[in-house]
């Protein structure tokens, strides 16, 4: 490797800095694990490739050596260095101790470090649901659904020869893709035209039998959501039939296995950093790991460096609700996703010996499947025991239940695995009742007999009539796939929720996707149909890629501002989204709204923000010189910066906290840019709840070109009222464009 002279007066200094502080250092008692380690970027000097930068990471440890106690400088590469970074952060990860990492910190190219943390999986109709089939002017039409953009999926990995990823008619990947395909050669195509595995290590040992084929089925689904390939009567148990695929079916398809039951933050960091080298435009990634620092956290960290390079970045926002305060990946240069309904239900009603009727949901309709009133029984009323009335295992051994249907609560146990207890005992059906928490969200499962998950409105009525009657009877009638459901969008009742614990003055999630009972391909050649912001999730990525077709100059937060002003408050029956309980859903649960991929692909007006723009609203939140620096990968001192609020930020939506008994006016600028036709005018209209006023100056915009910007200010002000959440709209109407923001506004 050549190095040029500054550098090796740097390694010098380095040196002989380890030498003096080795006596600090760690007995060797500490426990080892995986630090993820920022550098300083080097200046003045230039590495041709990722060996180079290997090779100086290396040299830093063993410059470092007598330090962190390994026998032989040479060792410590070997045994310590567990992935280098150069694509989206500067740096290492490494096996170290705390003490190691506290003496280290003391070196002169030492900027933060962090252990590595666990990240989770965020775990056919839907194209006909979202518009995009519509012909003529459809967004399939005008983005070519996606043609030449490159999705990279991090994930669980990929099935191989799946139909999903046939590349029947698929141009070859742009001259700029410089990935790899560690498959078998006949397996990577026009579709998949990238597949590395970075889930390598067990402890500190490298699996040497890990492969990018997918063993959870998870990165297969997410993969297939984004830009899976058309195939026809694709269904699951015969429902669900249609022709299936992805957003945006034409796009390129990267995959990076980061994961197997749970993701390490060093593997995603490799396989982000991989991507955004290869050429990707898009990264997709269903996974998370609570709220955290961004200076600690890997996507968030990998994130920043991938939009500063034009990478979208779209991620789930997490499967914790409804709980506010929940809310994964929610820096503000992500697309955090929350997850809604479609409008398709795989009807299974339950009819009781009363007459009373109750619309649930089972995948598992087997036609035939002769539906006859059975005895009914709930174990929870026998036993007066919580367990039982569960459906836990071994808790029905003490009830007869042969031949009869079983009444369970939700909790505890996954819904499939009561329907498994209940057929064990010998039961001949199940009814899934909701509890309160989750009230109207059910869900569309696999059983292994006949059974219907029911909301939470119907579970006392049954119990009811249970209680009313010595001879209890059910039936389970199965009424297959039934399209336009009115009420829909509904937000699923997991879909994590904000306010952010990081960063509360801006709204997060952004938006929120389909992500309840979504068929997509499966790693047993078939498809399978699951629930999650993970699935809701690569909808979005698969968006963001036909957005960047049509406009391949936009930034990553110009794609992000068409989504969220565009994006849908009210479902199919013109009231506004609803959540589990069937009351409107609040902005800290839907963003901006459902989105609406037609009028995303022509917004009008857009929120841009360059990676520069980052820079005093990090300052702002107070992080320390050198964790800002580590995020951006620049130096960066916060005193010589004119930093802002959260609420400064120039953002598609806006979050404001007004102090009480206080008149005082809060203002913000905001800069949007004409993306829509030449010449046009814009008029304001704002909406805010009684006790509040905003004022927006100019009340007009006016623009002769596209990309001209125009900056406006909204002043907000409180007139008593009392405490708490609430909310408003901020919209710019034209002849042909309306461009929303939602107002989130907390009253204290």
């Amino acid at each position: 490797m050549a190095v040029a002279r500054p550098l090796l007066s740097l390694l010098l200094c380095l040196f002989c800095a380890a030498f003096l502080l080795s006596a600090q250092f760690a007995d060797g008692s500490d426990e080892l694990k995986v630090y993820i380690v920022h550098v300083k970027h080097p200046e003045d000097v230039t590495f041709s490739d990722a060996a180079q930068w290997s090779d100086w990471y290396s040299s830093l440890l063993q410059s470092a050596a007598s330090t962190l106690g390994v026998a032989s400088e040479e060792d410590v590469a070997a045994s310590r260095l567990v992935y280098s970074y150069h694509h989206v952060m500067t740096g290492f990860s490494a096996y170290l101790t705390e003490k190691e990492v506290e003496a280290m910190s003391k070196l002169g190219w030492f900027l933060h470090a962090y252990p590595s943390r666990v990240y989770h999986l965020h775990t056919t109709r839907t194209p006909t649901f979202l518009g995009l089939r519509r012909r003529e002017h459809g967004v399939w039409n005008s983005s070519n659904m996606g043609e030449g953009v490159i999705i990279g999926v991090l994930d669980t990995g990929i099935t191989p020869g799946h139909p999903s990823f046939d590349d029947h008619g698929m141009p070859p990947p742009p001259a700029k893709w410089k990935g790899r395909c560690d498959l078998n050669a006949s397996f990577c195509n026009n579709k998949l035209i990238g597949a590395r595995s970075f889930a390598n290590y067990d402890g500190r040992k490298r699996r040497s039998n890990e492969t990018v084929v997918d063993a959870e089925g998870h990165g297969t689904h997410t993969a297939s959501t984004a830009a899976g390939a058309f195939v026809k009567r694709a269904n699951i148990f015969g429902l669900a039939r249609g022709l299936a695929s992805g957003m945006a079916p034409r796009a390129h398809l990267a995959i990076y296995k980061v994961c197997l039951e749970s993701c390490a933050g060093y593997d995603i960091l490799a396989g982000m950093d991989a991507a955004v080298g290869d050429g990707v435009d898009v990264l997709s990634l269903s996974l998370g790991g609570g709220p955290v620092a961004f200076y600690d956290d890997a996507i968030a960290l990998a994130g920043f460096n991938a939009i500063s390079k034009g990478v979208v970045v779209s991620c789930s926002a997490g499967n914790s609700g409804p709980d506010h305060y929940t809310v994964s990946n929610d820096a503000p240069w992500l697309l955090t996703v929350g997850a809604s309904t479609l409008d398709r239900s795989f009807r299974a009603t339950v009819k009781l010996g009363d007459g009373q009727e109750f619309d649930g949901e089972s995948m598992y309709q087997p036609s035939n499947y002769k539906s006859k009133l059975l005895p009914l029984v709930y174990p929870g009323l026998i036993t007066g025991n919580s367990d039982t009335a569960l459906c836990i295992n071994g808790t029905l051994d003490s009830v007869d239940v042969r031949g009869k249907i079983v009444l369970c609560d939700r909790g505890n146990n996954t819904r499939v695995e009561k329907g498994q207890v209940v057929k064990k005992a010998g039961g001949a059906g199940m009814i899934l009742v909701n509890d309160a928490l989750n009230s109207y969200s059910t869900n569309a499962d696999v059983h292994v007999l006949p059974a219907s998950h029911l909301p939470y409105s119907a579970a006392a009525k049954i119990k009811v009539y249970i209680n009313s009657t010595s001879a209890p009877t059910a039936a389970i009638i199965f009424k297959g796939t039934v399209t336009h459901v009115p009420n829909s969008p509904t937000l699923a009742s997991f879909s994590s929720r904000g306010p952010s614990q990081i960063t509360p003055g801006i709204l997060k999630p952004d938006i929120i996707g389909p992500g309840v009972n979504i068929l997509a391909a499966w790693n047993t050649q078939k498809f399978n149909m699951i629930s999650g912001t993970s699935m809701s999730c690569p909808h979005l990525s698969g968006i963001s890629a036909l957005i960047k077709n049509a406009h391949p100059d936009w930034s990553p937060a110009a794609i992000k501002s068409a989504i969220m002003t565009t994006a849908r408050p009210k479902d199919n029956t013109r009231k506004p989204i609803g959540d589990e309980k069937h009351v409107p859903a609040d902005l800290f649960a839907v963003g901006a709204g459902h989105v609406d991929p037609q009028r995303a692909i022509d917004p009008g007006l857009v929120y841009d923000l360059a990676p520069g723009d980052y820079i005093p609203y990090l300052c702002g939140m107070g992080i320390k010189d050198e964790s800002v620096s580590a995020i951006v990968r620049k130096k960066v001192k916060c005193s010589s910066v004119k930093s802002i609020t959260e609420g400064e930020l120039n953002y598609p939506s806006i979050t404001v906290t007004l102090p009480a008994n206080s008149s005082k006016s809060i203002s913000y600028t905001r800069t949007v840019t004409n993306v829509g036709n030449p010449t046009t005018e814009y008029s304001v209209r704002v909406d805010v709840p009684k006790g509040v006023t905003a004022r927006v100056h100019p009340p007009k915009l006016y623009f002769k070109k596209v990309n001209q910007k125009q900056s406006f200010s909204i002043s907000f002000r409180r007139h008593g009222g009392g405490s708490g959440a609430v909310e408003g709209q901020l919209r710019w109407l034209s002849r042909e464009h309306v461009v929303r923001s939602p107002i989130s506004i907390v009253l204290e």
